[in-house]
């Protein structure tokens, strides 16, 4: 099913993470959609496909995904199995805030991003050290006992240290089989990322990749979810704002990730977060 509503901000968080332990069988269509925060999902049991960036994940009971804030994303779920999963989100200023030189607890991340792979898929001995951590952390997180609290959060940290660890170095199984995607969409998603500066109108990309302007948009909707335009400023828009909280003026800022005057970046920003950029920053601050 694709999204009636483009770029459809889902969740909201207002701790520095969350755990939640969801079982389900639902009929719910999903809509494809992003989160402000970054997102781990233990796949537990079901009959599921993750659909993240133009690429879907066909699930294995303990697969672990890692979506990043601003990675467009939805399940597809088959309604006749239970849904099991543990799904933790987690603020990226946070993760950040508790990262040192040498221990960037956002590498998993950022890893997933530079390798357009989301999946974390373990050999058995590896599996049986992530069970052990996800089932204690969950137990913990619902639990009123003394420092349950402390406990949690030593607990979170161990499993970030663990999967950053398998992904820096690349001690996940690469299935292919359980991946599914078109060239053609991902070469076009990641010459999208690398050139948010620059001129990316329907007639650049088409000619870029030697397609006609109207397959071109059909198929990036079909397999995205997005109309290519909505994507666009969509990933301009949340470029801009990773910069901002570096430190840049917001005019340069707009201005760098390819908005041709702050009138535009303007629009975008108040469309999607319903208040200017000073008030959305100044909110932030006061969080």
């Amino acid at each position: 099913m694709e999204s009636n509503i483009e770029g459809v901000k889902s969740g909201y968080l207002y701790q520095d993470y969350r755990v939640f332990h969801i079982k389900e069988r639902s009929n719910k269509l999903y809509d494809y959609h992003y989160h402000e925060f970054n997102k781990i999902i233990i796949f537990l049991s079901g009959d599921v496909t993750y659909h993240i960036e133009g690429k879907s994940y066909r699930l294995k009971p303990w697969d672990v995904l890692l979506v990043n804030n601003h990675d467009v994303h939805k399940p597809v779920i088959d309604s006749n199995t239970l849904y099991d999963r543990i799904v933790i989100w987690v603020d990226n200023e946070f993760l950040k805030k508790y990262s040192e030189k040498d221990c960037d607890l956002t590498t998993c991340f950022k890893l997933a991003d530079k390798k357009s792979f989301n999946l974390i898929r373990l050999d058995s001995d590896l599996k049986e050290t992530l069970q052990r951590i996800i089932n204690t952390l969950d137990a913990s997180f619902n639990s009123s006992e003394y420092g349950s609290r402390l406990l949690s959060q030593s607990l979170f940290f161990e499993l970030l240290i663990y999967l950053n660890r398998i992904h820096i170095n690349n001690s996940y199984i690469y299935d292919q089989s359980s991946l599914e995607y078109d060239t053609q969409i991902i070469e076009i998603t990641k010459y999208i990322k690398n050139n948010l500066g620059n001129d990316l109108s329907v007639d650049t990309i088409a000619k870029e990749f030697y397609l006609s302007k109207h397959y071109l948009m059909h198929k990036f909707k079909s397999k995205t979810g997005y109309t290519l335009h909505s994507y666009i400023q969509n990933k301009r828009l949340f470029k801009s704002i990773d910069l901002i909280k570096e430190g840049m003026p917001i005019t340069s800022a707009a201005s760098l990730c390819g908005f041709q005057d702050y009138s535009t970046f303007l629009r975008v920003f108040r469309k999607t977060y319903h208040c200017s950029p000073r008030e959305f920053f100044k909110s932030k601050e006061e969080q």
